[in-house]
Order: structure tokens, then C-alpha cells, then sequence
């Protein structure tokens, strides 16, 4: 139960209710997250903006990638609720359940190439207190892989989008 009253469907705005009602009509109910959001407007589309843009859309980087680092960065922040919603996300999104349950193994149990695992941890990094010490040699030797400056940026981007809603999530204790 969160720690604060969340935003029920009935006291939604339209703008935010209009987005909440295919999901209700979906899945028959609203992840607390959606409910925590819909407080405030503002805080509501800027993050919905992120889903979209970072999330949703094909961008440079497969969805596989974009699910492993949310996957990893919610565990690493011991976010259970985050986690969870996006192992059926990732299921969704066309990862099997393997390649899901290797991802919560840890990096080294992933089932890719060295090229990803070395991009997956420069995203623990930057989601972690450590972020301050990465450095060029870093980011030229995820270059150096064959990475480029735009899918670097993409999945850095995707790594500080978790920590922001792992942060939300386990402050007002979301899935508790």
C-alpha cells in the first residue's frame, strides 16, 4: 500500500483519464505508478513523454536491450514493483521467458554478446552513486565495440529514466 493517497480513476482529469481508460478497459485495473503520476498534470506527461519516446518507439537501440537495462537498473535499485512490471513488459515486447529470468541472473548470465554486456554495465554505472567516475576511456571503449554516440546517449537516457521512477516508486512505496 503507498505511502500517500494515490489518484483514483473517478478523480482523474479528462486529459489523464482519457489515457487511463484503455488500460482500465485492458488489464481491468491501474498500476499504482499510473495513480501516483496522475496526482500532477505536469509530472503525469513528462513522464508519460519519457515511456513514449525512450520506451514505446523504435529508437536506435532493440527493445531487448531497452528492457534488460530497465530490468537491471529497477533490481539494482531494489525496485520489486518496477521489476515486475517489466517482466511482462519485456515478455510483451517479444523476450521469452529465458532470455527474461537470465536478465534477472545478472549481466554475465545474459545470453548476448560482449558488445551489450559492456554497454549494459556502463548503464549500472551511470544508474549507480559511481555515475561521477565514468570517463572518456569508458565511453571510447564502448566506441570502439561498434557503439555509437546516439545509442550510448539512448541507453544512458533509459538507465536515468528507471532511476527517476525506481526513485518514485520505492519512496512512496509503490507495490508494497
Amino acid at each position: 500500500m503507498a505511502y500517500i493517497t494515490l489518484c483514483k480513476y473517478e478523480d482523474m482529469i479528462p486529459e489523464i483519464k482519457e489515457k487511463a481508460t484503455p488500460i482500465l478497459e485492458k488489464t481491468g485495473k491501474l498500476g499504482e505508478i499510473f495513480e501516483l503520476l496522475a496526482l500532477d498534470k505536469d509530472l503525469y506527461f513528462a513522464t508519460d513523454m519519457m515511456v513514449q519516446n525512450f520506451l514505446l518507439k523504435e529508437t536506435k537501440l532493440p527493445y531487448n536491450t531497452k528492457e534488460r537495462i530497465a530490468l537491471l537498473v529497477s533490481m539494482e535499485n531494489n525496485c520489486t514493483m518496477c521489476v515486475d512490471v517489466h517482466k511482462n513488459i519485456a515478455k510483451m515486447l517479444g523476450m521469452s521467458e529465458a532470455q527474461v529470468e537470465n536478465t534477472l541472473g545478472g549481466i554475465d548470465a545474459i545470453d548476448t554478446d560482449e558488445k551489450e554486456k559492456a554497454l549494459l554495465r556502463l548503464c549500472l554505472k551511470a544508474a549507480s552513486k559511481e555515475s561521477y567516475k565514468t570517463t572518456q576511456e569508458d565511453i571510447d571503449a564502448l566506441k570502439t565495440m561498434g557503439w555509437s554516440e546516439l545509442e550510448i546517449l539512448e541507453a544512458i537516457r533509459i538507465a536515468g529514466y528507471f532511476n527517476y521512477i525506481n526513485t518514485l516508486s520505492n519512496v512512496f512505496g509503490l507495490g508494497k
